[in-house]
């Protein structure tokens, strides 16, 4: 059984270190010199800032063991060596405030990179996986991992890094100055902290896996249900709605308790161990004190240093968990660009070459699924300038043979071309470049009708734009309009009627200027009257151009040069209209029974008319 791509969090997990490895190259852009050097400069002010961090404590030794030893002398001295020590807290954090400004571009711009590269990687994958989406889940995880990588970055390189850094050279110092003893008590109390620290992390890590997949579950639920907002009207689902959310947002709520219960055990065993460290190291120093090997300023920079190391340690252990859950948020969103696309352009694939724009299927077939074959054996040419109509009952195929061509999917046998060139050899864009798509079901971006036109070729101007509209009879509409082009249409359109929003669609066909042009049941939803008009927009628009129409109303296809009618994925009937009535056949039997289905309907509303116009004379309003 197929797994569910469009989900990240079914996809094979990564483990940290090839997270990582996926983001190394943001932090080292190749040819971006100015950004490399910002890396450089940010790498220096860290290192000279934590030698002035280093330096702190044992400036702070020297003015206390000056001040203790010049006890009602001059204090010139001492004066100094604090006024090192102002100087050294200062450069400590000016230079960290300048690390991190000359390293935000960096950050930001890796931000940027590795969520253009999702979104484009998201385009380019198949129709497969977005019609398997769960829309909500991969919007949030893109969300949370380009977030987690500002946090990585940040605090990965400059808080981690340097902090285990300074452990090493604080243990050295003491080392150097007091003996192995001393550093070794402070290195085990670091080195258990640090133990500590991983192992319930990595235990809680559970947690906040389950924190995520309930959150993206939740999400995912709520964009779909307002998506949904008018059907779960009509059925008045709405407390059904809400139990599914608070299904989600329960387990979620589970998952969080159990997170945060486990960060209180975390902390407390966090501080124990400081605290103990500390104690003991204190008591070692204070003893020294008494034994005469360790003065005053020697008691103070050990406390010093042992502060100074533990604060960041004891953030150690928030920044470790913040860093595992970026980890986590940017393995999702790594995890999406390793689907690879079902449908990649071939190496050395060239653009389409126009020369007529003949269109020709031989011998296709195909199979969504390897169990069932739902084209066979397809063979039809649509000559250049021609149009053929594709005609058949539901699930015969009709609408697969424009994703073919589209190649949102590859042909499982036989080979489709234009103008003698195997779609499979061409590059996607300058195919789909080719083509022009009037669909069923127009879906327009919830902007302004002006920018849903010039959607069929972004950057055409005004003029270019209402001449399309006024080709797809839609331009006195719009001018009707409160706003005319500027008026906006809504959430996939719904301010808009569907004939209004099948108009919109031709006229960004229009716009487009395609060679080859597919209308995919481009009026099976629209009225009588409204599905004339269309027709006669669709006509003026294919005039001279390569037309395949998938039809499920035969009138809308009489005036086409040839016309197959597709059942079970086979063409069992091809010809002219009025051949295609002479033979007697499928087609005929499907024309008898939709003209009587008409003339039913028609008579059904003479007599509803008659009915009104009755019970209007009847009225007493009109006596």
């Amino acid at each position: 059984m197929r797994r569910d791509h469009a989900d990240p969090a079914n996809s094979p997990r990564r483990n940290d270190w090839q997270t990582i490895k996926t983001l190394a190259p943001y932090l080292w852009p190749a040819g971006e010199s100015g950004l490399r050097l910002r890396v450089v400069l940010a790498m220096i002010f860290l290192a000279a800032a934590k030698g002035a961090s280093v330096a702190v404590p044992y400036v702070y030794k020297q003015a206390i063991d000056a001040l203790d030893a010049n006890q009602g002398a001059l204090v010139a001295v001492p004066v100094m060596i604090l006024v090192a020590y102002g100087v050294a807290r200062v450069l400590a954090q000016a230079l960290g405030e300048l690390r991190d400004a000359v390293f935000a571009k960096v950050a930001q711009r890796a931000i940027r990179q590795a969520g253009l590269k999702t979104f484009r990687h998201l385009h380019r994958l198949s129709l497969r996986f977005h019609l398997d989406r769960k829309t909500g889940g991969v919007s949030r995880a893109v969300e949370r991992g380009t977030k987690g990588i500002e946090f990585l970055l940040r605090f990965m390189l400059f808080n981690v890094v340097p902090t285990l850094v300074e452990v090493v050279l604080t243990c050295g110092i003491l080392w150097y100055l007091f003996g192995v003893w001393m550093a070794l008590v402070a290195f085990l109390t670091i080195g258990i902290y640090i133990f500590w620290t991983l192992a319930v992390t990595e235990w809680r890590i559970q947690f906040r896996r389950t924190m995520n997949a309930t959150d993206n579950e939740a999400n995912t639920k709520a964009i779909d249900s307002l998506l949904n907002f008018e059907t779960v009207k009509y059925f008045g689902n709405e407390d059904h709605e809400s139990r599914r959310f608070d299904m989600a947002l329960a387990r979620y709520e589970d998952a969080a308790v159990k997170s945060n219960t486990s960060l209180a055990l975390l902390n407390i065993g966090q501080g124990a161990i400081i605290a103990i460290g500390l104690t003991a190291i204190m008591w070692m120093a204070a003893d020294g004190v008494v034994a005469g090997t360790m003065t005053l300023g020697d008691f103070a920079m050990v406390n010093a240093y042992l502060i100074q190391l533990y604060m960041p340690l004891n953030f150690l252990g928030f920044v470790y968990r913040e860093i595992k859950q970026s980890l986590i948020d940017m393995e999702q969103m790594f995890r999406l660009l390793d689907e690879n696309p079902e449908v990649a352009d071939t190496p050395g694939a060239k653009p389409l070459k126009i020369t007529g724009g003949e269109l020709r299927f031989e011998n296709v077939s195909f199979a969504y699924d390897a169990r069932r074959e739902v084209l066979h054996d397809i063979s039809f040419t649509v000559p250049a300038g021609k149009t053929v109509a594709i005609v058949g009952p539901s699930g015969s195929g009709k609408s697969t043979i424009s994703r073919l061509l589209f190649r949102f999917y590859d042909v499982s046998g036989g080979r489709i071309t234009i103008d003698g060139q195997d779609v499979r050899d061409l590059t996607q864009v300058s195919l789909r470049a080719a083509i022009g798509m009037v669909p069923q079901d127009t879906v327009l971006f919830n902007d302004t009708v002006f920018y849903n036109i010039a959607y069929g070729r972004p950057g055409a101007s005004p003029a270019e734009v209402e001449g399309a509209a006024r080709t797809a009879q839609i331009h006195d509409f719009i001018m009707a309009l409160p706003d005319g082009y500027q008026s906006t249409v809504g959430e996939r359109g719904l301010k808009l009627s569907g004939g209004e929003k099948q108009r919109v669609a031709i006229a960004r066909t229009v716009l487009k200027a395609p060679a080859i042009l597919i209308f995919d049941e481009a009026t099976s939803a629209l009225d009588s009257r409204t599905e004339q008009d269309i027709v006669k927009a669709l006509k003026a628009v294919s005039k001279n151009r390569t037309t395949v129409t998938v039809a499920h109303r035969l009138s809308t296809v009489v005036d086409a040069d040839e016309i197959l009618v597709l059942e079970t994925g086979r063409i069992v009937e091809r010809g002219s209209h009025p051949d295609l009535l002479q033979k007697n056949g499928r087609y005929a039997d499907m024309w008898a029974r939709q003209q009587q289905q008409e003339k039913a309907r028609e008579a059904l509303a003479d007599n509803d008319t008659g009915i009104s116009v009755r019970a209007a004379a009847e009225s007493p309003e009109t006596t």
